[in-house]
């Protein structure tokens, strides 16, 4: 197996490794997950704001 061959196939895995995060991450069913996510600095801010000094 030659060098170009090597760097072909590993170009192609990381295409298709790519192409299939991109697909679980707009994947309807993991919205919810993804918004609770970017939402805990937050309520990590606000739980902070309502303790007393």
């Amino acid at each position: 197996m030659d060098a170009g061959l090597l760097s072909s196939v590993v170009t192609v895995i990381f295409f298709v490794l790519f192409v299939a995060i991109m697909v679980w991450a707009f994947y309807g069913g993991n919205k919810k997950k993804f918004e609770d996510a970017g939402n805990l600095p937050f309520q990590e801010d606000a739980e902070e704001s309502r303790k007393p000094d």
